[in-house]
């Protein structure tokens, strides 16, 4: 709001020392803005034009800033100042029309959280991260897709314990990190141009479990290792890929998510201390049945009874493509289609 603003301008002055910031739109003052930055986006800037702009370098006089948070501001350009904090330990970033590059982040040398959302003019390569190699701790650079480099380059970061890089232009692969690799990692995230990430689409229905088996290698050699909601998928160009055909139409006209759709989606399953994988629709509602990786725990071992509790959990869950432990083909799958269509 325009009176918090305020009161930053005047503590300034009155508190040169304060360490922490979060910056956010006017948003109970209607007809203000922060001024443009160098190089701003010119549709964007025409929009606010007869907006009454206040000056956001106030925060430059901070120079003990320990944590700032831009969140959803009206930023619209280059603001080189905002990456000049020499104390900052804590940055966190949430502007679609802000524009940096990653090189940037040099001139806070004592970074050790960095959180980059929805920057759509983010760009430069991870590796520009390495002059932060020995205190970065947390990197979450999500929906940023001129994000690029390879994961890889982070591999030695001492401290590092979290990197999440959904929905960049990232690339890599999975299998060759190494027992040294990433020794403080407890939460990894890759996007899907990363061999094994989330979202990763491969060419052929073979392929599933050699990606299924290469991702739980990884959790195998880190049991204590998050890598949160993965999934890959076949991709749409791939010559083994198929949707509904067009004679369900006439059930439900247009209205294709009314029926099961092809289990053309790989994720991993868990019941009490066993892996599997097992083939699902895009939804997720439909899997088929679980290809364990790993052989059922012995009767008499502590972790028995919670696997045989999940297991159910899982059984119970596969209904349509029952029987089925990979894709089934397009002429298997409609003739199951069309005795569900008729027996509904």
């Amino acid at each position: 709001s325009l009176d918090k603003y305020n009161a930053m301008a005047a503590m300034t002055t009155a508190l040169p020392n304060f360490q922490q910031i979060s910056i956010s739109n006017f948003t109970h003052s209607y007809g203000n803005s922060y001024g443009n930055g160098e190089d701003p986006d010119e549709d964007r800037a025409e929009i606010y034009a007869n907006f009454t702009t206040h000056d956001i370098t106030i925060i430059s006089n901070f120079r003990k800033l320990r944590c700032l948070d831009l969140g959803r501001t009206r930023l619209n350009g280059r603001y080189p100042f905002l990456f000049n904090f020499p104390l900052l330990q804590q940055l966190k970033i949430n502007c679609y029309y802000l524009k940096f590059d990653l090189d940037m982040l040099a001139g806070l040398p004592l970074l050790e959280e960095l959180y980059c959302h929805d920057n759509q003019f983010l760009t430069g390569n991870i590796n520009s991260l390495r002059v932060l190699k020995d205190t970065l701790e947390k990197v979450t650079i999500s929906f940023s897709p001129r994000v690029q480099g390879n994961f890889m380059d982070l591999a030695d970061f001492p401290r590092l314990r979290t990197l999440t890089l959904r929905e960049t232009s990232v690339t890599g692969d999975i299998r060759n990190i190494g027992e040294g690799d990433f020794p403080s990692l407890k939460s990894l995230t890759l996007p899907k141009g990363v061999y094994g990430g989330t979202g990763y689409e491969f060419q052929h229905i073979s392929d599933g479990p050699d990606i299924a088996m290469a991702v739980n290698s990884i959790k195998k050699q880190r049991p204590s290792l998050l890598i949160e909601s993965w999934h890959a998928s076949l991709s749409e160009d791939s010559p083994d890929w198929y949707g509904l055909d067009d004679e369900f139409d006439e059930y439900y006209g247009d209205d294709r998510g009314a029926f099961p759709s092809p289990p053309l989606h790989v994720r991993l399953v868990t019941a009490g201390s066993r892996v599997g994988y097992q083939w699902e629709s895009a939804d997720g509602e439909h899997p088929c049945e679980v290809n364990w990786l790993d052989p059922e725990p012995h009767r008499e071992s502590s972790d028995y009874e919670k696997y045989i509790r999940e297991l159910r959990v899982i059984e119970r869950q596969v209904r349509f493509f029952r029987g089925f432990q990979q894709p089934p083909s397009r002429d298997a799958f409609n003739v199951r289609l069309r005795n569900f269509v008729e027996n509904m």
